[in-house]
Protein backbone atom coordinates (compact mmCIF):
# COMPACT_ATOMS: atom_id res chain seq x y z
CA UNK A 1 0.00 0.00 0.00
CA UNK A 2 1.01 3.46 -0.49
CA UNK A 3 -0.45 6.75 -0.49
CA UNK A 4 0.30 10.42 -2.75
CA UNK A 5 -1.11 13.29 -1.48
CA UNK A 6 -1.13 16.26 -4.36
CA UNK A 7 -1.20 19.48 -2.78
CA UNK A 8 1.04 19.05 0.48
CA UNK A 9 -1.16 22.08 1.92
CA UNK A 10 -2.94 22.79 5.59
CA UNK A 11 -5.38 20.02 5.63
CA UNK A 12 -3.78 17.30 3.91
CA UNK A 13 -0.54 18.31 6.10
CA UNK A 14 -2.98 17.60 9.05
CA UNK A 15 -4.44 14.97 7.94
CA UNK A 16 -0.64 12.93 8.12
CA UNK A 17 -0.11 14.64 11.30
CA UNK A 18 -2.53 13.23 13.04
CA UNK A 19 -3.83 10.48 11.73
CA UNK A 20 -0.28 8.66 9.83
CA UNK A 21 -0.76 5.48 11.59
CA UNK A 22 -4.10 4.93 9.85
CA UNK A 23 -2.78 5.72 6.56
CA UNK A 24 -1.23 3.72 3.85
CA UNK A 25 2.46 3.85 3.71
CA UNK A 26 4.80 4.87 2.12
CA UNK A 27 3.96 8.31 1.72
CA UNK A 28 4.61 10.77 -1.04
CA UNK A 29 3.51 14.50 -1.28
CA UNK A 30 4.06 17.32 -3.97
CA UNK A 31 4.89 20.67 -3.35
CA UNK A 32 5.93 23.21 -5.51
CA UNK A 33 9.18 24.51 -3.13
CA UNK A 34 12.20 23.03 -2.77
CA UNK A 35 12.26 24.47 0.26
CA UNK A 36 8.98 22.57 1.75
CA UNK A 37 10.59 19.68 0.16
CA UNK A 38 12.80 19.53 3.39
CA UNK A 39 9.84 20.23 5.70
CA UNK A 40 7.91 17.23 4.05
CA UNK A 41 11.00 14.80 4.46
CA UNK A 42 10.86 15.92 8.21
CA UNK A 43 7.48 14.73 8.42
CA UNK A 44 8.06 11.16 7.11
CA UNK A 45 6.49 12.50 3.56
CA UNK A 46 8.63 11.46 0.31
CA UNK A 47 8.88 15.04 -1.25
CA UNK A 48 8.21 15.23 -5.29
CA UNK A 49 8.37 18.82 -6.92
CA UNK A 50 5.07 18.90 -8.93
CA UNK A 51 4.47 20.01 -11.81
CA UNK A 52 8.67 19.21 -12.53
CA UNK A 53 9.17 15.23 -11.56
CA UNK A 54 7.95 12.73 -13.34
CA UNK A 55 5.24 10.93 -11.35
CA UNK A 56 4.25 7.91 -13.22
CA UNK A 57 6.22 5.57 -11.86
CA UNK A 58 4.88 6.40 -8.04
CA UNK A 59 1.53 6.59 -9.42
CA UNK A 60 1.68 3.19 -10.83
CA UNK A 61 2.45 1.89 -7.56
CA UNK A 62 0.08 3.67 -5.58
CA UNK A 63 -2.90 2.19 -3.88
CA UNK A 64 -4.20 5.49 -2.57
CA UNK A 65 -4.14 9.25 -3.81
CA UNK A 66 -5.25 12.49 -2.65
CA UNK A 67 -5.92 15.12 -4.52
CA UNK A 68 -5.22 18.40 -2.97
CA UNK A 69 -4.01 20.63 -5.24
CA UNK A 70 -7.09 23.26 -6.84
CA UNK A 71 -7.63 24.62 -10.10
CA UNK A 72 -5.10 26.87 -11.87
CA UNK A 73 -6.65 29.49 -14.00
CA UNK A 74 -9.60 27.57 -14.31
CA UNK A 75 -7.76 24.01 -15.24
CA UNK A 76 -6.86 20.86 -12.45
CA UNK A 77 -3.14 20.50 -12.59
CA UNK A 78 -3.28 17.51 -11.97
CA UNK A 79 -5.27 16.07 -14.31
CA UNK A 80 -3.51 18.53 -16.77
CA UNK A 81 -0.42 16.25 -16.19
CA UNK A 82 -1.52 13.12 -15.47
CA UNK A 83 -5.28 12.59 -16.89
CA UNK A 84 -3.69 9.17 -19.04
CA UNK A 85 -1.75 8.04 -16.01
CA UNK A 86 -4.42 7.92 -13.69
CA UNK A 87 -6.52 6.31 -16.17
CA UNK A 88 -4.21 3.55 -16.52
CA UNK A 89 -3.49 3.41 -12.62
CA UNK A 90 -7.86 2.97 -11.86
CA UNK A 91 -7.03 -0.74 -12.09
CA UNK A 92 -4.88 -0.95 -9.03
CA UNK A 93 -5.92 2.27 -6.75
CA UNK A 94 -8.03 1.15 -3.86
CA UNK A 95 -9.07 5.27 -3.12
CA UNK A 96 -9.15 8.78 -4.69
CA UNK A 97 -10.55 11.27 -2.68
CA UNK A 98 -10.55 14.92 -4.01
CA UNK A 99 -10.69 18.13 -2.18
CA UNK A 100 -13.76 20.02 -3.77
CA UNK A 101 -15.83 23.43 -2.14
CA UNK A 102 -19.06 23.51 -0.74
CA UNK A 103 -19.01 26.98 -3.06
CA UNK A 104 -20.02 24.66 -6.07
CA UNK A 105 -23.85 24.98 -4.83
CA UNK A 106 -23.48 28.77 -5.20
CA UNK A 107 -26.29 30.73 -3.57
CA UNK A 108 -29.44 29.23 -1.82
CA UNK A 109 -30.74 32.25 0.19
CA UNK A 110 -29.50 31.04 3.49
CA UNK A 111 -31.57 27.49 2.98
CA UNK A 112 -29.95 23.79 4.22
CA UNK A 113 -28.52 22.09 1.15
CA UNK A 114 -27.08 18.74 0.94
CA UNK A 115 -24.68 16.12 -1.64
CA UNK A 116 -28.01 16.25 -3.82
CA UNK A 117 -28.66 19.98 -4.23
CA UNK A 118 -28.61 21.42 -7.58
CA UNK A 119 -24.77 22.80 -8.37
CA UNK A 120 -25.31 26.78 -9.40
CA UNK A 121 -21.97 28.21 -8.14
CA UNK A 122 -21.98 32.47 -8.16
CA UNK A 123 -18.43 32.60 -8.79
CA UNK A 124 -15.55 31.81 -11.26
CA UNK A 125 -13.82 29.57 -8.67
CA UNK A 126 -17.16 27.75 -7.75
CA UNK A 127 -17.79 27.43 -11.15
CA UNK A 128 -14.37 25.76 -11.91
CA UNK A 129 -14.29 23.15 -8.91
CA UNK A 130 -17.58 22.45 -10.88
CA UNK A 131 -16.08 22.04 -14.12
CA UNK A 132 -12.89 19.82 -12.24
CA UNK A 133 -15.32 17.82 -10.15
CA UNK A 134 -16.96 17.00 -13.66
CA UNK A 135 -13.44 16.01 -15.21
CA UNK A 136 -12.89 13.77 -12.32
CA UNK A 137 -16.18 12.12 -12.08
CA UNK A 138 -16.24 11.07 -16.06
CA UNK A 139 -12.20 9.53 -15.25
CA UNK A 140 -14.07 7.54 -12.76
CA UNK A 141 -16.96 6.60 -15.47
CA UNK A 142 -14.58 5.93 -18.21
CA UNK A 143 -11.79 3.78 -16.48
CA UNK A 144 -13.78 3.11 -12.57
CA UNK A 145 -11.51 5.46 -10.39
CA UNK A 146 -12.39 5.17 -7.23
CA UNK A 147 -13.63 8.37 -7.11
CA UNK A 148 -14.72 9.93 -3.60
CA UNK A 149 -15.10 13.70 -3.65
CA UNK A 150 -15.46 16.13 -0.14
CA UNK A 151 -16.87 19.44 -0.26
CA UNK A 152 -14.99 21.93 1.86
CA UNK A 153 -16.56 24.96 2.93
CA UNK A 154 -14.21 27.89 5.27
CA UNK A 155 -11.18 26.20 7.18
CA UNK A 156 -9.95 27.43 10.33
CA UNK A 157 -7.79 25.61 12.80
CA UNK A 158 -3.74 25.81 14.56
CA UNK A 159 -2.79 29.61 12.65
CA UNK A 160 -6.02 29.87 10.87
CA UNK A 161 -8.88 31.86 12.81
CA UNK A 162 -9.77 35.02 14.38
CA UNK A 163 -8.01 35.60 16.87
CA UNK A 164 -4.86 37.71 15.06
CA UNK A 165 -7.21 39.72 13.56
CA UNK A 166 -9.45 40.19 16.57
CA UNK A 167 -5.90 41.20 18.98
CA UNK A 168 -4.50 43.32 16.50
CA UNK A 169 -7.75 45.72 16.14
CA UNK A 170 -8.35 44.70 12.17
CA UNK A 171 -11.28 42.64 12.48
CA UNK A 172 -14.48 43.78 11.43
CA UNK A 173 -17.92 42.39 11.68
CA UNK A 174 -19.22 42.44 8.38
CA UNK A 175 -23.05 42.83 8.66
CA UNK A 176 -24.91 41.25 5.72
CA UNK A 177 -28.81 40.33 7.36
CA UNK A 178 -30.01 36.57 6.07
CA UNK A 179 -26.14 35.84 5.31
CA UNK A 180 -24.76 32.32 6.80
CA UNK A 181 -21.69 30.32 5.91
CA UNK A 182 -20.81 26.56 7.42
CA UNK A 183 -17.31 25.88 8.59
CA UNK A 184 -15.04 23.29 9.22
CA UNK A 185 -12.09 22.54 11.67
CA UNK A 186 -9.11 21.13 9.94
CA UNK A 187 -9.11 18.24 12.36
CA UNK A 188 -12.55 17.30 11.09
CA UNK A 189 -11.64 16.91 7.63
CA UNK A 190 -9.15 14.96 8.20
CA UNK A 191 -10.51 12.85 10.25
CA UNK A 192 -13.24 12.56 7.74
CA UNK A 193 -10.19 11.63 4.91
CA UNK A 194 -9.15 8.75 7.26
CA UNK A 195 -12.67 7.18 7.91
CA UNK A 196 -12.89 6.96 4.27
CA UNK A 197 -9.98 5.33 3.17
CA UNK A 198 -10.76 2.99 5.76
CA UNK A 199 -14.33 2.01 4.26
CA UNK A 200 -14.07 3.34 0.31
CA UNK A 201 -17.16 3.97 -1.73
CA UNK A 202 -16.31 4.81 -4.92
CA UNK A 203 -18.25 7.03 -5.79
CA UNK A 204 -19.41 8.82 -2.99
CA UNK A 205 -19.71 12.63 -2.15
CA UNK A 206 -19.06 14.07 1.48
CA UNK A 207 -20.10 17.57 2.46
CA UNK A 208 -17.40 18.33 5.34
CA UNK A 209 -18.91 20.51 7.53
CA UNK A 210 -20.13 21.39 11.13
CA UNK A 211 -22.93 21.24 12.79
CA UNK A 212 -23.54 24.66 13.49
CA UNK A 213 -23.64 27.50 10.45
CA UNK A 214 -23.61 30.94 11.57
CA UNK A 215 -23.13 34.31 10.20
CA UNK A 216 -19.43 35.65 10.15
CA UNK A 217 -20.30 38.51 12.75
CA UNK A 218 -21.06 36.04 15.04
CA UNK A 219 -17.93 34.11 15.16
CA UNK A 220 -15.90 37.46 14.84
CA UNK A 221 -17.78 38.43 17.99
CA UNK A 222 -17.40 35.13 19.80
CA UNK A 223 -13.59 35.53 19.99
CA UNK A 224 -13.61 39.01 21.44
CA UNK A 225 -16.28 37.22 23.92
CA UNK A 226 -13.66 35.01 24.76
CA UNK A 227 -10.55 37.29 24.57
CA UNK A 228 -11.42 39.16 26.37
CA UNK A 229 -11.52 42.21 24.52
CA UNK A 230 -13.92 45.01 22.78
CA UNK A 231 -16.52 43.88 20.38
CA UNK A 232 -15.12 44.78 16.77
CA UNK A 233 -16.86 47.46 15.31
CA UNK A 234 -20.18 46.67 12.77
CA UNK A 235 -19.79 47.53 9.26
CA UNK A 236 -22.63 46.74 6.65
CA UNK A 237 -22.23 45.31 3.49
CA UNK A 238 -22.80 47.56 1.23
CA UNK A 239 -20.41 50.10 3.08
CA UNK A 240 -17.59 47.35 3.75
CA UNK A 241 -14.27 48.13 1.84
CA UNK A 242 -13.55 43.94 0.82
CA UNK A 243 -11.14 42.86 -2.06
CA UNK A 244 -13.61 41.32 -5.05
CA UNK A 245 -12.31 38.20 -3.63
CA UNK A 246 -13.38 38.89 -0.09
CA UNK A 247 -16.77 40.50 -1.33
CA UNK A 248 -17.44 36.93 -3.54
CA UNK A 249 -17.77 35.28 -0.57
CA UNK A 250 -21.15 37.02 0.47
CA UNK A 251 -22.45 36.83 -3.22
CA UNK A 252 -23.52 33.11 -1.88
CA UNK A 253 -25.48 31.91 1.58
CA UNK A 254 -26.62 28.45 2.40
CA UNK A 255 -26.13 25.70 5.27
CA UNK A 256 -24.15 22.71 4.34
CA UNK A 257 -25.77 19.20 6.03
CA UNK A 258 -23.19 16.89 7.27
CA UNK A 259 -25.64 14.17 7.55
CA UNK A 260 -24.24 11.97 4.93
CA UNK A 261 -20.69 11.92 6.83
CA UNK A 262 -22.24 10.51 10.09
CA UNK A 263 -24.18 8.20 8.68
CA UNK A 264 -22.02 6.27 5.81
CA UNK A 265 -18.54 7.49 7.53
CA UNK A 266 -19.78 7.16 11.41
CA UNK A 267 -18.11 10.74 12.02
CA UNK A 268 -18.34 12.19 15.33
CA UNK A 269 -16.98 15.69 14.66
CA UNK A 270 -14.39 16.36 17.14
CA UNK A 271 -15.56 20.55 16.80
CA UNK A 272 -19.53 20.62 16.08
CA UNK A 273 -19.74 23.66 16.10
CA UNK A 274 -17.45 27.16 15.71
CA UNK A 275 -17.59 28.11 19.55
CA UNK A 276 -15.73 24.55 20.53
CA UNK A 277 -13.47 24.82 18.26
CA UNK A 278 -12.29 28.51 19.49
CA UNK A 279 -12.15 27.40 22.78
CA UNK A 280 -10.12 24.65 21.98
CA UNK A 281 -7.63 27.13 19.99
CA UNK A 282 -7.12 29.41 22.80
CA UNK A 283 -7.06 26.41 25.06
CA UNK A 284 -3.80 25.39 23.05
CA UNK A 285 -2.70 28.58 22.92
CA UNK A 286 -2.95 28.84 26.67
CA UNK A 287 -1.22 26.07 27.29
CA UNK A 288 1.68 26.66 25.18
CA UNK A 289 2.15 29.96 26.66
Amino acid sequence: MSLIIFGMGYSSSTLVRLHRGDLPAPMIGTTRSPEKAERLRAMGVEPRIFPGTDMRADLAHATHVLISAGPEDGRDPVLNHLAEEFAAAARHLTWVGYLSTTGVYGHHGGDWVDETAALTPATARGQARVVTEGQWQALARDHGLPLHIFRLPGIYGPGRGPFAKVRNGTARRIIKPGQVFSRIHVADIAQTLAASMAAPNPGAIYNVCDDDPAAPEDVIAYAAEILNLPLPPATPFDTADLTPMARSFYSESKKVSNTRIKTELGIKLKYPTYRAGLDALLAAEQKQQ
